[in-house]
């Protein structure tokens, strides 16, 4: 029987010292594809499952390697002592870390028998019986819910949200992991406080969930796109003031008893 330590993925970046997508300081580990193709992706380099090539500083940059689970570990452990500090550890990002399924629940069973926190940035765009797989694993679940109509996230991500709604909510029945909503606020997408408020009311209805996270758009991303050849969807959209973002944090606590937090 093969050791799940030896699981195959693919990952484009691991990212060393974050202090974002969970508590304390954090590994993360960026696997590879995406289903959806959200305009204002940050990560353009995620979304195919192919290894590609993005022109970077003016050099060329590989962007795909396929890696053990026992490979990325070995950058885990030698971080563990910052976790111990800081109740850090290891969180899986993407791309949609649930098009790996196997590997991504691996390495979040790896963290679990390192004993560091684990947590995984997800749209939940996957079936549930595999999502179920890996929630034993997961100690906090941090999960987009980009937009409450299924139109216009069709529109603007490229497939509709049913099947993501439907997850959060049996997510959330399941009692097994926190699970922390994620609001992107996107100018001309979702930044009106109808619309987040729309979110936040759902996000209420999920059992035991108490906090949503309004993570304001920027363009950081778009060198990436150009590296890729690729034109910036979002053109020149700006980042929103701080003064919106906080009238839109008062419409999504507002009725709904969430504590709201304004980046992730």
């Amino acid at each position: 029987m093969t050791d799940y330590l030896d699981t195959r993925g693919r990952i484009f970046d691991i990212q060393r010292y974050s202090i974002h997508d969970g508590i304390g300081i954090r590994t993360i580990v960026f696997l590879k594809g995406c289903a959806l193709r959200c305009r204002w992706c940050c990560n353009p380099e995620s979304q195919s499952y192919e290894i590609e090539t993005m022109t970077q500083n003016g050099r060329p940059k590989t962007c795909g390697q396929d890696v053990t689970v026992r490979e990325v570990m070995e950058t885990v452990k030698r971080d563990m002592p910052y976790y111990s500090r800081s109740d850090g550890g290891l969180t899986l990002s993407g791309g949609e870390s649930l098009l790996q399924p196997e590997f991504a629940t691996a390495l979040l069973m790896a963290g679990k028998d390192l004993g560091v926190n684990t947590a995984m940035e997800s749209m939940g765009f996957a079936e549930y019986s595999t999502i179920e797989k890996l929630l034993p694993y997961l100690d906090t679940y941090l999960m987009d819910i980009k937009h409450m109509d299924a139109a216009k996230h069709k529109q603007w991500c490229g497939k509709e949200n049913t099947l993501m709604i439907e997850n959060a909510m049996k997510i959330a029945k399941s009692g097994q992991t926190q699970l922390i909503i994620r609001v992107p606020v996107i100018p001309g997408f979702n930044d009106t406080e109808s619309e987040i408020a729309a979110i936040a009311r759902y996000t209420s209805s999920l059992p035991g969930v108490a906090q949503i996270h309004l993570l304001p758009y920027h363009n950081f991303g778009e060198g990436k796109y150009t590296g890729l050849g690729r034109p910036y969807p979002m053109g020149n959209a700006s980042r929103p003031t701080d003064e919106k973002m906080q009238r839109l944090k008062a419409a999504a606590e507002r009725g709904t008893g969430l504590y709201c937090q304004i980046g992730g």
